[in-house]
Parts: structure tokens; sequence; C-alpha cells
């Protein structure tokens, strides 16, 4: 998962779009960059770390120019160790662009042979967004025939790239001299959204929020398959590219990984938890009978709203038992010491008087690994919990994600060959509660009866875009580098700052 974010502006953007990285950062810890235009040169800075950390005074100084964008990443494929994989990338021809691009080609490989085989370019890194920014260049040179750039030339390129591209991919590239450009795959399944200044500034982002938050108003998302192209002089044109579109957004977004106070395709993420909360308290009753629960308690962040919702319908106090150390980060590493992998005590403390003596519900947003939620619900022993229940308002995560989610391999999963109660025992819990798939579709999907169906993979196995079998799977799971074993940092849900507080 990664945070994108395009401007088109009047006045200088360089801090417009520094205060809304910070508001996507929960997207993406990993590496930020920023580029901006002024007449028809770029200006870039990029670099591993948090957007506080990697840019200082000096960073804004050296971008100016009133149209840009930039990236927040987290690494899906490629190498998670190199700082060139950072994002955003550049290519002088034709015209030169610079792109960011969330989502993961699923065809990466075989388009990488083909622009050096066919369309004779060469690509630098492993990274699949390189791949899909000259697959975008070539299209628009052979648009173009080498004339000066027109708007029906870039929406015949999008048309081409969709017809060459496989996976999840939302785009926003700056084309020099002639505006920004921004698509989204045909099955939607990574978000993007466009506002409007009170100056008439243009500004496209992964979330809502990061258009809210920067006093812009909302007033679309862009369609599955659409691109918008926003001109220099803020002259804004749509059309939609691809033969056949199909809204199927990433249901993990309403479940993990987006910010509450967001909506994405005209779902509250806020309300879908609630929702999710709703549905499992049917699940929680005929499994553990309430007068059983003394309290319910979230497991930070994301599953408050969830965990509040059941509470409320059950009847049971909603209580704050954990509470989150916002401030870890990395572990000093000394060489030849090789990756420490943090305590989930480090990052979490458990208030004792909550626990004693008591029968307590565990929520999480959802169960991924395993590892996590064993030492959560051992922390709850150790605090006096006479017994610990454990809620997952998501269902069993059984299947790796290869559309832009960091999943683990199908191996690391602890629900991938293993009945509900054979997680319980893993886990270590009193009982283990999961949502239902069908259930959480529909605690979703009715908020905005539009939305006819989800990319719901890593719980239903149903690859969307029908090109990836297990196989396939495998292969992309194993083209997942993360670095050397020196540079491994702790990266579970735990680890990350507190981005998803609104």
């Amino acid at each position: 998962m990664c945070g994108i974010v395009g401007v088109v502006s009047t006045a200088p953007v360089n801090q417009l779009i520094y205060d809304a990285l910070l508001l996507l950062q929960h997207r993406g810890q990993d590496a930020a960059g920023i580029v901006t235009q002024q007449e028809r040169k770029f200006f870039m800075h990029k670099a591993k770390g948090m957007v506080k950390d990697v840019f200082r005074t000096r960073n804004m100084r050296a971008l100016p120019g009133s149209v840009g964008l930039g990236q927040v990443r987290y690494p899906t494929a490629g190498n998670a160790s190199s700082e060139e994989e950072a994002q955003p990338f550049y290519v002088n021809a034709p015209f030169g662009i610079v792109m960011v691009h969330n989502g993961n080609l699923t065809n990466a490989k075989q388009l990488r042979n083909e622009l050096a085989e066919t369309d004779h370019r060469h690509t630098n890194t492993e990274s699949d967004s390189e791949v899909l920014l000259n697959v975008l260049a070539h299209e628009i040179g052979r648009a173009s025939s080498g004339a000066p750039l027109k708007t029906e030339d870039i929406f015949k390129a999008v048309r081409a790239v969709h017809l060459r591209l496989k996976g999840s991919y939302a785009v926003i590239a700056l084309i020099a001299g002639y505006g920004l450009l921004a698509f989204r795959d045909p099955y939607g399944i990574r978000p993007l959204c466009i506002g409007k200044g009170a100056d008439g500034t243009h500004m496209l982002a992964s979330e809502s929020v990061a258009l809210e938050g920067t006093l812009h108003q909302f007033e679309r998302d862009v369609a599955p398959g659409e691109a918008v192209f926003i001109s220099n002089d803020g002259t804004v044109h749509s059309e939609q590219c691809a033969a056949k579109s199909e809204l199927h957004p990433c249901v993990f977004e309403y479940v993990y990984l987006a910010r509450p106070d967001s909506t994405m395709d005209g779902i509250s993420v806020y309300q879908a938890r609630l929702n999710m909360g709703e549905t499992l308290a049917k699940r929680v009753i005929s499994t553990v009978p309430p007068s059983e629960i003394d309290a319910i308690i979230p497991i930070p962040e994301s599953s408050r709203p969830s965990a509040m919702q059941l509470a409320q319908l059950l009847g049971i106090p909603y209580r704050e038992g954990f509470v989150k150390n916002r401030y870890v980060g990395r572990t000093f590493i000394m060489p030849g010491q090789g990756a420490r992998k943090k305590s989930v005590r480090q990052k979490l403390n458990a208030i004792g008087s909550e626990f004693k003596g008591r029968n307590v519900l565990l929520v999480d947003d959802s169960i991924v690994r395993g590892t996590t939620s064993k030492e959560i619900v051992q922390m709850a022993r150790d605090a006096g919990a006479n017994k610990v229940y454990l809620a997952s308002a998501a269902p069993p995560v059984r299947y790796p994600n290869v559309y832009g989610i960091d999943m683990p391999t199908r191996s690391e999963l602890v629900a991938s060959d293993r009945t509900v109660e054979e997680i319980r025992q893993v886990i270590g819990c009193d009982a283990l509660i999961y949502q239902d798939v069908d259930a959480m579709k529909q605690a979703v999907g009715k908020i905005n009866p539009a939305v006819k169906g989800f990319e719901a993979s890593c719980f239903d196995g149903v690859y969307i875009t029908g090109d990836i079998s297990s196989a396939e799977v495998t292969a992309l799971n194993e083209g997942r580098n993360r670095g050397g074993e020196e540079e491994q940092e702790d990266t579970s849900r735990l680890s990350l700052p507190n981005a998803q507080e609104s």
C-alpha cells in the first residue's frame, strides 16, 4: 500500500503536498518523495523514511513550482532497502514524465521483458512502478507520433496502457509542459479521489482525508478505468479509457488500511467499521453467551469502532485496556547482530485494573500471522484476566494479497491451512470468533449500493483480475525482496505511528 497525491495550482505547492503526505503517512512509512514543476523543469527530493524526516527546510526550498506530486511508500514488490525505488520515478522521453503509483502489477515480469525486447526501453530497478512508468511513456510516445501532445493523445495512451497492465494501480503523473494525468485500474481496486480548493487548486489523492485536511472540497472519486487530465492552466478533462470497467474496491481498505475519517467510493470507513461490529455481534452471541463477558476491549487503533458497536449491541461495558506507545522507533542494530524482533510489549501496555479477575473479549480488526494476537492474549492473562476471548472484525485471512497490500506468504498466514479451533489453540485464547466473509461484504457494501462487489482475495481467494493462479501467487511472493537481514525492521501494525486516529 502507498499514498499518492497530485496538485495543480497557481501558487507554490511544496508545502501543500508535504501536508497532504502527512495525512497519508499511515499508508506508507518506508520512503517519501515530492516532485514539483516550474516552467518545464522538474525538481525532486525523495529518500527512505517518514515524511517529517525526509523533508527539511533546505529540501522544501529546493522544490519550487505550482504543479507537483508526492508519495509515501510501503513496499510490496522490489527491494525495500533500495533508496532508488523511492518514488516519484522519472523518464526524460517523451516530453519528460514523473509518476507515482499505488498498487501492484501482477504481470510486471512479462512487461519488463516487453519493454526491453519490443519497446527498447530500459528499467534500472526491480520496482513494478518503474515498469508502469515506462509503459505509460512508451504509449504516450506512440499516441503523439512525435507531434505536440494533445489531450486526445493522452487518453489514447491510457487506453493502450489499460490493455497492457494487469493488477491494481492508481497513478498520478506529470507531463512536462502539459499538465497532470491521473488514472485508476478498471476494477478500481486501489482508491483515488479528486477535490478543489477555494483558490481553484485541484488535488488528487488516495484518500479524502488528504483533501479535507488541506482545506480542499471533495468532489468525487475517480471512476475505475477513468483518466483525468488537468492542464497547467487548470482545465479539467476526463474520459473513460477502459473497454470494460466495474467497481470492486479493496475491502481491506475499510477493514484496516484507510483512516476512519476518510470516505472512499461513497463508503465512510468509520461507518463500515461500525457495521462490521454490528454483524460481528451475531457471531459472538452464537459462540460466547454475553453474560460470560465482563468487558469488551479493543486492540488499538483501527478496531475501536467495531468494538464500540459490538459493546453497545451486546450491552457489555466497553473499556480501553491497552495503551499504545506511539513513539517506538527503529531498533538500533549492531553490525552482525541481525534483525531483532521488537516485542509487542514495547508497543502496547495493559491496564491491569481492566483485566484483573474479568472475562474479557478482545477485538481486533483482523488476524494475519497470529503472532501478535498470541502475545496480546498472553498480556491479558498476565494482567489478571480470568478468561480471554478474541474476536476479529474481519474473516480469517487465508490467502496472500497480490494487489498492493504487504501481506505475508500463505505459509505465514495463521489461517491458511487451519480450522478456527486450530487457530484458537495456536493463539491461546479461550474462544475465537471471526467475521463471516459474506456478512463483511454486506456490512460494508450496504453503505453504497452502487458498489456491486469487493476485491477480497485475502479472505475468499478470488483474484478479481482473473489472471492469478496459485503458482503465480507463489512467484509474486518470491519477488518481494525485503533487503538484507541488517535492514529488516518490524513493520507490524502495532509499530506504525498514530496515523489511524482522527
